[in-house]
């Protein structure tokens, strides 16, 4: 018996602590996402956002989060009930299942996997699936076209955003993310690599469905494409995948890109600020542009989208890569 706590009941249960210890902090999170897009938005049109349900309207998203769970679960008539109510949780689960190998501070992170970009991209062209399976099982033409619609979008501009993480692991010499920000310590990688860190962002708006690359969902024409058939709990759990996808989004970035919890050199006052809040405080700063992005721009035509990610982000992503390449051996940086 005490052999079984030792190899297996303690180890367990520190893990289970250790994943409670993400996911909790990661679901306040996307619920105040949330409440911070409806300000910035409410601010840049002028107007005030949610301002009524608690003090500066602060509890809003737990009014709404408790307005979609008491709400019923409605299934279409010729829908495929299983795969319907599948394709939400698959999607909600690989939101959650990325954060893994994710280092929000030195030693801070539930998996620290060699391969561990290899994983997160793994894991996040799986996500995929979650919203094949939605637009199929809804038994809706609009639904339909909307999963077809984010299928050809999410794998085009995988690609592009694949060479450019590429280009950063020729820097770094590894695949560990936490090797890869302490290969920044000297220098962030934004500087060097500053057009892939432009093309990383503008693709990971495209990633998430977000504006302006928000077809698979466009209201005008698919009224709400993927999720169009899908209310309450089903629809709440395709909202809080799409807020968690974007939190892994802008935290991938701040790790390859932005030196992930070290900060920067010209604070060097400040240094004895935790490396969390410096990781919180990137990571909010790329979410500010998903929202700015949101707020300011309209929505592409699908021909300019593919055009886009195939014969601008893909050509430029992969001469980087040469470039990336040829500078490391010529100068002597590749790693030993």
């Amino acid at each position: 018996m005490a052999d079984l706590w030792t190899n297996f009941l303690w180890p367990l249960i520190l893990i289970l602590i250790k994943i409670m210890a993400f996911v909790l902090p990661l679901l306040m999170a996307v619920a105040y996402l949330t409440y911070a897009e409806r300000k910035v938005i409410a601010a840049m049109h002028l107007r005030k956002g949610p301002n009524v349900v608690g003090p500066f309207g602060l509890l809003q998203p737990m009014a709404d989060g408790l307005k979609l769970f008491i709400k019923e679960t409605v299934v279409p008539t010729g829908a495929n009930p299983l795969v319907f109510l599948l394709a939400p949780v698959v999607t909600f689960v690989l939101a959650l299942v990325g954060w893994a190998v994710i280092p929000v501070a030195d030693g801070w992170v539930i998996a620290d996997i060699n391969v561990g970009i290899l994983y997160l991209f793994a894991v996040s062209s799986l996500g995929i699936y979650g919203i094949i399976m939605a637009g199929w099982a809804s038994n809706s033409k609009y639904s339909f076209l909307g999963a077809l619609r984010s299928a050809a979008q999410m794998v085009s501009y995988e690609v592009s955003i694949g060479f450019v993480i590429i280009s950063v692991l020729m820097s770094a010499g590894s695949l560990n993310l936490s090797n890869i920000v302490r290969a920044q310590s000297g220098l962030w990688y934004f500087i060097p690599h500053f057009p892939m860190f432009v093309l990383f962002l503008i693709s990971a708006l495209a990633e998430t469905n977000r504006t302006p690359f928000d077809l698979p969902e466009a209201e005008s024409e698919l009224v709400g494409g993927y999720n169009t058939e899908y209310s309450a709990m089903t629809f709440a759990m395709f909202f809080l995948g799409e807020y968690a996808n974007m939190i892994l989004m802008s935290s991938l970035c701040t790790i390859l890109f932005l030196g992930g919890w070290l900060p920067p050199v010209a604070v060097a006052p400040f240094t004895w600020v935790p490396g969390i809040v410096w990781f919180a405080l990137k990571v909010a700063a790329v979410l500010f542009f998903y929202l700015w992005a949101r707020a300011t721009l309209p929505r592409y035509r699908y021909d300019q989208l593919m055009r886009l990610g195939w014969k601008i982000f893909l050509p430029l992503s992969l001469g980087w890569v040469v470039v990336t390449a040829v500078a490391l051996h010529l100068f002597g940086w590749l790693p030993k």
